[in-house]
């Protein structure tokens, strides 16, 4: 088995946000799984193996308190990206700048709600103010692909194109086809998840959830536990595991 290029981190299952639809079931209450000491030596040994990007996310990584310490830990090692949901950005913002991470990404879940798509907006140019380099990633469902649409423009409007957007379809349930999620992104060219037009297995990519567990997809509910916390331990979870489609058939 190859070994993937890039990493996705759950640091843990703690969001104030609590969506309804989240994958992984964060809440306020959730938990931190992660000792700092262990993440670091973890995505240490993984960098040392060959994977060139680790992305942290959740939950929501500014919840998690040793995430200044981690990206500081790791700067130069690998390229660092996060996803955040920005409800403590401002706070965190010198924090952010000082780990100076090579990537931030600020999630629009309700793209109907006006104020957050516009927080977001004005979040994502703080960072590039800031220096650091930032994008949106725009949830979009099935039955809300005109308020997907409005927003998309909003940002558009606002300087941040398709280059720096995220078109992640609604899994599980309300999921938009890739044609209709092409016309929230206005016709043009967009990013978005590899599965967009199918399921399947990419060797490039696997996923490591708060529970330590390890997946070929953030969605996927076949799993399993690393064995130990190496490189060597995420190959063997990732040897012979399936990968269960999200959706309804």
């Amino acid at each position: 088995m190859t070994s993937p290029e890039r990493i996705s981190i759950e640091l843990t299952n703690r969001c104030s946000k609590a969506c309804s639809f989240c994958y992984n079931g964060s809440a306020p209450e959730g938990s931190l799984s992660w000792g700092e000491a262990e993440l670091v030596d973890f995505v240490q040994d993984c960098a040392a193996s060959g994977i060139k990007a680790v992305s942290f996310g959740g939950g929501e990584p500014l919840q998690y308190p040793g995430l200044f310490s981690v990206l500081q830990k790791l700067k130069g090692r690998l390229f660092r990206s996060l996803t955040t949901n920005g409800l403590l950005l401002e706070e965190n913002l010198a924090q952010l700048k000082l780990a100076a991470p090579e990537k931030v990404h600020v999630s629009i879940h309700f793209p109907h709600d006006r104020k957050e798509v516009e927080r977001v907006a004005m979040q994502v140019r703080t960072l590039a103010d800031a220096g650091i380099k930032s994008g949106v990633n725009l949830l979009v469902a099935r039955s809300w692909l005109e308020e997907a649409r409005w927003a998309a423009q909003y940002l558009f409007a606002q300087g941040i194109g398709n280059e720096r957007i995220v078109y992640l379809p609604m899994r599980m349930s309300d999921t938009p086809a890739p044609e209709e999620l092409a016309k929230v992104a206005g016709s043009r060219n967009f990013q978005s998840m590899t599965c967009l037009s199918a399921c399947g297995i990419s060797e490039r990519f696997c996923s490591i959830a708060a529970d330590k567990s390890a997946a070929w997809c953030s969605y996927t509910t076949a799993r399993r536990v690393l064995p130990e916390l190496s490189h060597n331990g995420l190959r063997r979870a990732l040897a012979g595991l399936p990968l269960i489609f999200c959706g309804a058939d």
